[in-house]
């Protein structure tokens, strides 16, 4: 008998095993490194439009076309770098979307100049510097925003980030855990 059959889980994840094993093992977990943070930088701006499910299983396509999510090698890619990720069916081949992952990681670096870590930048914006636990509040209902998305989209898009408004950056919160939303009586919330 599978365990997992018998769990809980946040009902937006619904049945499909990639979303259900997202959910379970990354969603609303805290992330600091820096290199797990550009990768969902990569791929919630690649989603802005689309759905989630649409660019999970895409993941792995992204990881081969961006170097890994190599923030650094990014950073580098060139006009030949954006036709060749124009051709690549492994990613959603959006022109403006290629072309402000490459910005972007040149504005990550910066931010990861001025900061220290790109991680440090993002917490600057939390209630002392910690994440925020929702999970353990029941009748919870999930924003598609909140101040803290708002204030830091507002500070990235000064920067020149670009697919990076505030939608984009609380559901980056909620993957790397910045927040967790898990519901209450999901078997994957975490305790304070």
């Amino acid at each position: 008998m599978n365990s997992l059959q018998n769990l809980t889980r946040c009902r937006w994840c619904g049945t499909d095993p990639l979303y259900m094993e997202y959910h379970d093992k990354e969603w609303g977990r805290e992330v600091h490194d820096d290199k797990t943070l550009f990768e969902f930088l990569v791929l919630e701006s690649a989603q802005a439009g689309l759905s989630w499910i649409t660019i999970l299983r895409r993941r792995d396509g992204y990881r081969k076309a961006f170097a890994d999510f190599d923030v650094e090698k990014v950073a580098k890619f060139d006009q030949n770098d954006i036709d060749r990720l124009l051709q690549d069916a492994g990613i959603i081949r959006n022109k403006l979307k290629v072309a402000s992952t490459i910005s972007n990681a040149q504005l990550f670096i910066d931010i990861q100049k001025e900061f220290g870590s790109f991680n440090k930048y993002l917490y600057s914006f939390m209630p002392n510097g910690k994440s925020i636990n929702n999970s353990n509040t029941q009748g919870h209902t999930i924003p598609a925003r909140t101040e803290i998305s708002d204030a830091i989209a507002k500070d990235m898009k000064k920067r020149g980030f670009k697919f990076f408004g505030t939608t984009i950056c609380y559901a980056h919160m909620q993957a790397t855990g910045m927040v967790n939303d898990h519901a209450f009586d999901c078997s994957f919330k975490t305790a304070d």
